[in-house]
């Protein structure tokens, strides 16, 4: 297992917040400026949210497919070096924010650069070229390129709508209506997989990049697949579906203090009976295709391996749902048995009862502690985290430190509950309201934990603003981004202070 056998420290900055001139992070060299970065201020995990083909929202957690990569992430200057693009084609990114992704302009311009760079290489590919992209091919084409690739192309052949809106005999996926799509857009079909090829090139050359530097690449993956995705059109044997695709029951959460209806995610949920009786093959290809691409993974929801909050489809709120057993320890099992030790961490968080508890501990599974959750509890206690954890300040789902200190957008506290909150905070930290970003980040490395991961924006001491993303909410998220000035050698000093200071290596 990739877990450190000493205190470290990391940090959480998504791909797609990473600096650049061409509307969104990429996989070139400001993913390798990053890393340098990382090693010259002491971290050693660089943690990330899913890279799947976002869709629905600019979501990671809805993304087209489990095993395909983010063509948005794709790098645009090393397709101007391998000569698949010119110049003066990429100016039109290059006139994009730098410091905020706007998806609506991104991925229209993006799109149909990808597609001639896949157009060039298919005519004028290198036989060293070529001779990998065959390897690609072999090794992925068979287990999910195909159809994901298929499913691109259908999409785009009906306006981008779900594949339960398709006509029939797509849908259901009959043979020759398929084989006759890969006929007639045999190109399109080509280009898909070789844009998956380009993402997998690049980020492999990045992950041997963050592994000579020493750095940790610790990935995500969501416990439940989007409804519109190759997965669902492909595995409706794993989803409780109906003879039409649509859902029999969906995800969520239930009622609590916070949310009186719950959480309505909307997710198909799993078929368990058949998935067990198949041996969890789906899962077993999923986990180890993400181990091929990270050194450590973030379980999300984890608590939905013991038991699921079930929710009939259509309901308008989750206070419809009930609790229903999954067979956790069973997966795990089979998971450790074809897989080995699994490099994985769980997302401990909301309704944990012991059943959950057990199920990690059982299988040897780190949790999560999240100190904007504890550090204003009367109790806290920070000699009470285990060293078996992941400590973070705040995650991608939080706001920034400053801005959950100070009561940000949204915030429905009456002035006196927050000035008591804000009390309660630097009691616990030993700190001051002025430099509270700092204080947490210092409680976190103080810790017994082995890891401490740290949201960027916390390392910078920014606001709301820059909130990464706001449950619930669908608009204005996934949208920041990290500019070189702001992670200066300054930064990075300051930051390799606080780890020694804290006692991690």
């Amino acid at each position: 297992m990739n877990w450190p056998v000493a205190k470290r420290a990391g940090v959480c900055l998504h791909l797609t917040s990473l600096p650049g001139s061409f509307g969104i992070g990429e996989l070139g060299s400001n993913a390798r400026w990053f890393i340098d970065r990382l090693k010259e201020a002491g971290l050693h995990a660089w943690q990330f949210l899913p890279l799947g083909p976002t869709a629905y929202a600019d979501s990671p957690y809805q993304p087209l497919s489990s095993f395909a990569g983010n063509p948005l992430l794709v790098d645009t200057e090393t397709l101007v070096d391998q000569q698949l693009l010119r110049s003066h084609e990429i100016s039109s990114l290059e006139q994009l924010p730098h410091n905020t992704v706007d998806f609506g302009k991104l991925i229209p311009l993006k799109t149909a650069l990808l597609r001639k760079a896949a157009t060039r290489f298919a005519t004028h590919a290198s036989p060293a070229a070529r001779t990998a992209f065959d390897e690609f091919l072999h090794l992925h084409d068979d287990d999910w390129l195909a159809d994901y690739a298929l499913f691109r192309v259908l999409k785009t052949m009906h306006a981008e709508r779900p594949w339960t809106q398709w006509e029939p005999n797509f849908r259901h996926r009959d043979r020759a209506a398929l084989a006759g799509i890969e006929a007639r857009y045999a190109a399109e079909v080509h280009s898909e997989k070789i844009i998956q090829f380009f993402f997998d090139r690049q980020w492999r050359g990045i992950h041997q990049y963050a592994s000579d530097q020493g750095v940790t690449l610790f990935g995500d993956v969501p416990i439940y697949i989007a409804h519109d995705s190759a997965d669902a059109w492909t595995g409706s044997d794993i989803l409780q579906l109906d003879d039409d695709g649509q859902p029999t029951h969906v995800a969520g959460v239930p009622p609590d203090y916070f949310s009186a209806d719950g959480q309505l995610w909307g997710n198909p949920v799993y078929d368990w009976e058949f998935l067990e009786k198949s041996h969890f093959g789906w899962w077993v290809n999923r986990f180890r295709h993400a181990m091929t691409l990270m050194d450590l993974l973030r379980v999300d929801h984890f608590r939905g391996f013991e038991a699921y909050w079930s929710i009939p489809f259509g309901a308008r709120t989750a206070r419809d749902g009930q609790w229903v057993n999954a067979p956790g320890d069973a997966l795990f099992s089979t998971l450790r048995q074809e897989l080995g030790e699994l490099s994985v961490v769980a997302e401990n968080l909301g309704v944990i009862t012991p059943e959950v508890e057990k199920l990690r501990t059982d299988h040897d599974i780190p949790g999560m502690v999240v100190l904007q959750f504890d550090a204003a509890e009367p109790d806290f206690d920070v000699a009470a985290i285990d060293e078996h954890t992941v400590v973070y300040t705040g995650t991608h789902d939080n706001d920034t430190t400053t801005g959950w200190f100070n009561g940000g957008p949204g915030d429905t506290r009456t002035d006196a509950e927050i000035e008591e909150h804000q009390r309660l905070v630097t009691h616990n930290t030993g700190g001051e309201p002025q430099r509270i970003h700092l204080d947490m980040i210092e409680l976190a490395f103080a810790s017994a934990a082995r890891l401490a991961v740290v949201p960027m924006q916390d390392f910078l001491g920014l606001g709301s603003e820059t909130r990464m993303n706001t449950p619930g909410t669908e608009s204005d998220n996934w949208r920041w981004r990290l500019t070189r000035p702001q992670f200066d050698s300054g930064l990075a000093d300051t930051i390799a202070m606080m780890v020694a200071d804290g006692g991690r290596d």
